[in-house]
């Protein structure tokens, strides 16, 4: 009789168990390699880097426009942007050279651009202010401060900033808070630097996706804003030695918020919501409405609408001031109390809504308001009573 073979003493649910490891395991690994050779959608979330624009031409600034994502799919991919820190350097001290007026208008541009992008916070004002200080130092921008904060705010979308152009700046802070952010305005045009977002030109927070997010390296976080620049020699040190102009035209929308501003262009201001603001004037005589000359100087009364924006008499003043070397304008809300010539009682010179007064022989312009009738963050906007 033949002998019989000895019996296995592993237990059959081992084997089994080693077997179906064995043959996951296999299949894991077959379909990550098919999946990666393929590409497709099974295939792991690799992000291809952005793409580094020659040297031999200076990039193009994309408009803010965001992807329609909502704010937690914007975070995730947000979060998926490698942080770049090859590279890294901070920017070189930034010194204003403009005159006193110059200086004026861009140090408030620059103080509206970091208060209603960051708020009253001064770590993120900073941040905001380097930003646009390292703009206008690079070829791809304006020349000028001013002109570097409001690029594209006559579009409603297509704004750098989009306070510019979303009708924030009809929102006011308090007085201190827009002095604070003067401060550190001026801080920032006499060569204070912010180390923290080296040589970013863009930035956005972390809920939103704007389109150029994957064409730029991501450089920096301070709390919940990212910072870019772009790859290859447009993000470097020595693309950033543009000359700054020293020039600062007036803007219109900071009428508001600056008297420095208020002598901007009439044809900049027609997009300040002039004809929609403001009621008929009462015509008193001479060629303008409401306009009364005496001794060769032109006196325009006028009736306001008392629905309107206060800012929109500025507006209405240079629109009927024109080109002319002198003018002074005067606005009352209540019609009753208007008077028909510059001669006016004490209370129809108290009742007085609005005044400008330009007079460029002796180099004076100057908007006031009745800041009883119309609240006003700077006194100095306040006519004294």
């Amino acid at each position: 009789m033949a002998s019989q073979a000895p019996k296995s003493t592993t237990p059959l649910w081992r084997d089994r168990s080693a077997w179906l490891f064995a043959l996951l395991a296999v299949a894991a690994i077959v379909g990550v390699l098919y999946a990666s050779s393929l590409g497709g959608p099974a295939s792991v979330s690799v992000r291809i880097p952005p793409v580094a624009p020659p040297a031999s031409s200076v990039p193009e600034v994309l408009p803010m426009e965001l992807a329609p994502v909502t704010v937690d799919d914007a975070r995730a991919a947000n979060e998926k942007i490698p942080l770049v820190t090859k590279g890294f350097v901070a920017a070189r001290p930034f010194v204003y050279g403009g005159d006193a007026d110059n200086r004026g208008r861009a140090r408030d541009c620059l103080a509206a651009a970091m208060l209603y992008e960051a708020g009253d916070d001064s770590g993120g004002q900073r941040a905001v202010g380097q930003v646009i200080i390292n703009r206008v130092r690079h070829p791809a921008f304006p020349k000028s401060i001013c002109n570097v904060v409001f690029q594209g705010s006559e579009r409603v979308t297509g704004c750098q900033f989009t306070f510019t152009c979303d009708g924030a700046l009809a929102r006011r802070y308090s007085a201190a808070a827009w002095t604070r952010a003067q401060v550190n305005a001026e801080i920032i045009l006499s060569g204070g630097v912010d180390p923290r977002v080296g040589l970013a030109t863009h930035y956005h927070t972390d809920w939103v996706r704007p389109y150029w997010s994957d064409s730029l390296e991501k450089i920096a976080i301070v709390d919940t804003h990212l910072f870019f620049r772009w790859p290859g020699y447009w993000g470097t040190p020595g693309a950033f030695r543009g000359n700054v102009a020293g020039v600062e035209a007036p803007v219109a929308k900071m009428a508001g918020l600056s008297p420095l501003h208020i002598g901007g262009a009439a044809t900049d201001l027609a997009t300040a919501e002039t004809e929609a603001a403001v009621g008929e004037p009462r015509i008193t005589g001479g060629a303008i409405p409401g306009q009364v000359t005496s001794g060769g100087r032109e006196t325009i009364t006028i009736t306001l609408d008392r629905k309107a924006t206060p800012e929109s008499f500025v507006t209405l003043a240079l629109r009927l001031c024109g080109t002319r070397e002198y003018c002074k304008f005067m606005g009352w809300t209540n019609p009753t109390l208007k008077p028909e010539s510059e001669a006016m009682s004490d209370m129809q010179r108290s009742a007085m809504t609005f005044s400008y007064l330009r007079d460029d022989k002796a180099g004076f312009e100057k908007a006031l308001w009745n800041c009883t009738e119309y609240k006003r963050d700077d006194a100095r906007q306040c006519m004294k009573r």
